[in-house]
């Protein structure tokens, strides 16, 4: 239950209780991590102004200028557009965002190369600004999978030469990306393989020490061997 106390009357309090129930619910989610579905929420307005009754209707939906379409809007199921149930040939007849759909249709289904006909085809049509293919090449080369990217990119400069710089532009970012996160990884890597040949090495010279300590106190050599797990030859090193 949720309680908001007013001395004004607001038209718009109705969405601020929506607000604040809105609020509660994602403080629910946050504390409950497993959480699969939401907690009613019952927001209450307190009142106790000078004008009265309460001028103002607690029905959020008469808070809208068009009432009848936000109940519609709010009050039944939102609009979904799933393209993963739209045919390509539909998808095609999308002009402007076709391309962009089409990509995300398929982006983890198949080989991106697969669909280089129909996504030149669309392209050549020129529906697209710069910026929407800058970030429709970002993303299929980044999410996308394909059997020989080279050769993919290759062939998408020549059919779309009007749009060769953007791509090879966005292919060597990757590339540079890509090799950069390697040299990254294999520099991490060596100063872990050198942190372990550190951490031995004083390990086997703390061994050697204490083995030394032992010999001199007169201990049995195999049982130094036993003790310290070193062997005759590390043994050798202390004699010399």
């Amino acid at each position: 239950c949720l309680i908001e106390h007013q001395s004004t009357p607001d038209r718009l309090m109705t969405f601020r209780l929506m607000r604040y129930a809105l609020a509660a619910m994602q403080r629910h989610l946050d504390n409950h991590k497993k959480a699969k579905e939401l907690p009613l929420v019952i927001p209450v307005l307190f009142y106790h102004g000078k004008i009265a009754p309460y001028p103002y209707s607690m029905n959020w939906m008469d808070a809208f200028s068009d009432t009848n379409a936000a109940r519609q809007l709010y009050c039944g199921d939102f609009p979904l557009v799933d393209v993963t149930t739209i045919s390509d040939d539909e998808i095609i007849r999308h002009r402007r965002i076709a391309a962009q759909e089409l990509v995300q249709k398929h982006i983890r289904q198949r080989d991106m190369a697969e669909l280089e006909p129909l996504l030149v085809m669309l392209l050549q049509l020129d529906y697209n600004t710069s910026e929407q293919l800058e970030a429709l090449f970002n993303y299929m080369l980044m999410v996308g999978d394909t059997a020989n990217p080279d050769a993919f990119i290759s062939t998408l400069v020549q059919r779309l030469p009007q749009h060769g710089d953007i791509i090879m532009t966005i292919a060597q970012k990757l590339e540079e990306k890509a090799r950069k996160e390697a040299l990254e990884k294999g520099r991490q890597e060596g100063m872990l393989v050198g942190e372990q040949k550190g951490r031995e090495a004083e390990r086997q010279k703390t061994q050697l020490e204490i083995a030394r300590n032992m010999l001199s106190n007169g201990m049995d050599h195999n049982v130094v061997l036993a003790m310290t797990g070193l062997t005759d030859d590390d043994l050798k090193q202390i004699r010399h």
